[in-house]
């Protein structure tokens, strides 16, 4: 039983999509599968090795979907194969959501400056960022009838965020190629937007020293005085990706109860810091 709550209709309905990057049950990519899917969408998922797959195959089928094919982002053979198969299955695709990023370990402490180095900042821009431009072009490919992408950033690509380091120059590159993309992808009626979620509790929060403290912070100074919920992101990719988000492209859509506008946040309220 999914631990969220999602509303239920039929607005994806008719429409097929690939979802990319589900790692367990709190992956921001799984909440948003099980609102396309609790709207009528038609899911396949990818994976990449089989420990994924034994931890991912259960919520697949939990949702009545049974499409989980093998992609490794970094290798052209494997990704000719995923979406070969994805061709193979319906020919053609309504929608496709990226929510794929990485970044040694060792990299996201302390100083960007003194920890990152050239090896790990190349496989970061090439996981976290090149994968969406591949991707991209893929799926558009077998979007003959338009359709729309999402990716997921985050707001370390615009502010500094203690420890984020390489992958909020990551995710600084990945809100560029969403707006070159949808420049590109346009004249083929493909809309390509981010969605960029307050901290939330998933594996890639967990990677980051400090992680916890981002959102007892995004909580407390968030002008709605709440934790980012996974409704309100897999909300807002149904809309971006559903009929009814005509018109939208190149956007990066903040998700985070309001934290991304606050400069600096009023003391004299309750949660917002210390005097």
């Amino acid at each position: 039983m999914s631990k969220w709550s999602f509303p239920q209709g039929d607005l994806m309905k008719g429409k097929r999509g690939l979802v990319m990057g589900v790692a367990n049950d709190s992956s921001i990519a799984w909440g948003i599968a099980q609102q396309l899917a609790a709207q009528g969408a038609e899911i396949a998922f990818t994976y990449q090795g089989e420990n994924l797959e034994r931890r991912v195959r259960p919520l697949v089928e939990s949702i009545g979907m049974d499409t989980m094919i093998p992609a490794d982002v970094t290798d052209d053979a494997s990704m000719d194969a995923a979406f070969a198969q994805v061709k193979e299955k319906w020919g053609k695709i309504d929608f496709l959501v990226h929510s794929i990023a990485f970044a040694g370990k060792e990299e996201l402490q302390g100083s960007m400056v003194a920890n990152t180095t050239r090896e790990g900042f190349r496989r970061a821009m090439d996981i976290s960022v090149y994968s969406f431009i591949d991707c991209a072009r893929r799926a558009s490919e077998i979007m003959p009838d338009g359709g729309a992408i999402i990716c997921m950033t985050y707001l370390g690509a615009e502010r500094t965020v203690p420890s984020y380091n390489v992958m909020g120059v990551a995710k600084a590159a990945l809100e560029a190629s969403t707006r070159y993309a949808a420049r590109d992808l346009g004249v083929k009626g493909i809309r390509v937007n981010a969605i960029s979620a307050g901290a939330m509790r998933t594996l890639s929060l967990a990677g980051i020293r400090g992680g916890k403290g981002l959102m007892s912070t995004g909580r407390d100074w968030s002008l709605l005085k709440e934790d980012t919920s996974m409704e309100g992101v897999a909300g807002c990719a149904l809309y971006l990706l559903s009929p009814i988000g005509r018109s939208i492209t190149g956007e990066v859509v903040h998700v985070d109860a309001g934290f991304h506008i606050v400069g600096v946040p009023d003391i004299s309220e309750p949660g917002g810091g210390a005097a």
